[in-house]
């Protein structure tokens, strides 16, 4: 068995595939009307479809999983994220862990927890 992809909600498939493209230069490779593939196995799903295939309301910000992001140089990153076109909601500011590996953490549009660190 392999894992191919991870799939998060959005609500507006054009604002995301805009940040993912912008910020960690995803790029995509099949847009199938509410349903987007982009490079590195991101799948983004449109709301309203996901909540008709699952029968359940999607549950935004709830902090159970997180998309993780290596970049070596984090600092240039994080630059990247000031000068967004659109405010970020930051869970942590850059900071570095025990171990000495520096992460920082936010929010995409939609609410889904993203991770950005350095190599480990």
């Amino acid at each position: 068995m392999k894992l191919k992809n991870v799939l998060i909600v959005v609500e507006d498939i054009g604002k995301s595939i805009a940040f993912y493209k912008e910020l960690f230069g995803l790029d995509v490779i099949l847009d199938n009307d509410g349903n987007v593939i982009m490079t590195e196995g991101l799948v983004l799903q449109d709301k309203k479809i996901w909540e008709q295939f699952i029968g359940r309301e999607i549950v935004a910000k709830n902090n159970a999983c997180e998309l993780y992001f290596e970049e070596a140089d984090l600092e240039c990153f994080v630059k990247k994220l000031e000068n967004y076109r659109e405010p970020i909601r930051y869970v942590n500011p850059l900071m570095e862990h025990s171990w000495g590996q520096k992460v920082i953490r936010f929010y995409d549009p939609d609410g889904n927890l993203i991770e950005v660190g350095t190599p480990m």
